[in-house]
């Protein structure tokens, strides 16, 4: 099977970018717009509708192959790519990528995902928004080319071992963070609420005194109102660094705190994603690590997830080798290629890590059916469920292509 032809237009991601530092700043909400002057080069307001590019590759089966390019909701942060710009990326793929994949015989996924991975335009590799996006569409001709589901494709080329399995769902409330809960109970998630906790003053408290009651508010309501008396989620908050900022990221002031919050989460598993930011790769890798042992000390079983400064392939093998997290989020846009987001879970899998694969509520529906086939081929242990932040599509979007996909492998065997 050949490709014909490649085809991209413009589209619209599930949610917005938002200019992280000015929202820790202290900008504060007019309606569901942010007041104040953006802080990140390249944003023009602090929140600004996000853009996706769709490429579709034409295949000689009058088939049509299709991955969505975008970035992740805190863009030009962390160490990671800018904005994302759909034109300009459109460009590029035109007049650079197109002639390489015209004409290509697809025969499997992962050489040609590491030829595009690795391109480089004018001397600069192109960005992980385009790279994310011409990966996808690719995993998704090759599936197409051999009539089995990709998370098969995926099982087959990376010799993984791990059966295909559904993988729980990770929700995400946004702002909206108790009418949101409620509905991440009744759909049973498997890890609820994330909670945005990305402010000091508002959500987290000088001492920490909000997220304390937020915690223990969730805890309350899972038991309040869960119809199966079995469902028993882990509670995992992004905290965006705020509890490191409140106790001047000393790890064992963090460790002390994190012990009692657990005590608010009691009977569930607590897990904390980016409790301090380390402002680097080697600064987070040696402050998660720290934060980690710290609460091994203590007994705890708080688990620690990182996030932030953890964007790439190879940053993710720093995390691993050092032990740093007991969850590492592979965060699939920063990674650029998903052939890189496969190679991670499979590494963090094979060292008794938690891969979380994950992602941003400013993906498409697209890109968040492909993470399903990812996720269940390569052992992760959760899955966001994407895009946006009204938790009912990105549990159908997600959920609903990881039961279709379980229906056909077993129907297959």
């Amino acid at each position: 099977m050949k490709i014909l032809d490649l085809v991209c237009v413009p589209a619209l991601t599930g949610f917005y970018v938002d200019d992280q530092a000015a929202i820790l700043a202290g900008a504060t909400h007019d309606g569901f717009d942010y007041v104040g002057t953006p802080q990140t080069p390249g944003f023009t307001s602090i929140r600004q509708p996000g853009e996706a590019l769709s490429v579709m590759l034409i295949l000689d089966s009058g088939e049509i192959a299709h991955g969505d390019c975008a970035v992740v909701q805190y863009s030009g942060v962390g160490g990671r790519d800018p904005l994302f710009n759909a034109l300009e990326s459109k460009a590029i793929i035109e007049s650079s990528i197109a002639p390489i994949l015209i004409g290509h015989e697809i025969k499997e996924f992962r050489s040609i995902a590491a030829e595009i991975d690795n391109l480089s335009v004018d001397g600069k590799r192109i960005s992980a928004g385009i790279r994310y996006g011409i990966t996808q569409a690719l995993l998704d001709a090759v599936a197409k080319s051999k009539k089995v589901t990709m998370a098969e494709v995926i099982q087959d080329e990376y010799a993984t071992g791990i059966p295909i399995s559904i993988i729980p769902m990770h929700t995400q409330s946004g702002d909206d963070r108790y009418t949101n809960v409620d509905k991440m109970i009744l759909k049973e998630a498997g890890v609820i609420p994330h909670g945005l906790i990305n402010n000091v003053k508002s959500k987290l408290g000088k001492n920490g005194e909000i997220f304390k009651e937020y915690v223990g508010w969730v805890r309350d309501r899972v038991l309040e109102i869960r119809k199966n008396q079995n469902y028993s989620p882990v509670l995992q908050f992004d905290v965006y660094g705020t509890i490191g900022d409140i106790f001047n990221s000393d790890v064992e002031k963090c460790a002390d705190y994190l012990v009692e919050v657990s005590e608010f989460a009691k009977p569930f598993q607590l897990r904390i994603e980016h409790v301090i930011d380390g402002k680097s790769v080697e600064g987070q890798v040696k402050v998660s690590k720290a934060l980690r042992n710290a609460l091994a000390k203590r007994g705890s079983s708080v688990q620690i997830s990182v996030d932030e400064w953890c964007n790439t392939l190879e940053d993710i093998k720093l995390f691993v080798e050092a032990k740093a997290a007991d969850v590492i989020h592979v965060k699939m846009p920063d990674l650029g290629g998903i052939n890189n987001t496969i190679e991670a879970l499979l590494l963090v899998h094979a060292n008794g890590l938690g891969g979380y694969c994950g992602g941003t509520c400013n993906e498409t529906d697209r890109s968040a059916q492909i993470s399903a086939h990812i996720a269940m081929a390569c052992g992760a242990i959760q899955i966001l469920a994407k895009p946006g932040m009204g938790v009912d599509e990105g549990m159908m979007i997600v959920g609903n292509e990881m039961a279709r996909t379980m229906a056909l492998v077993e129907r297959r065997k």
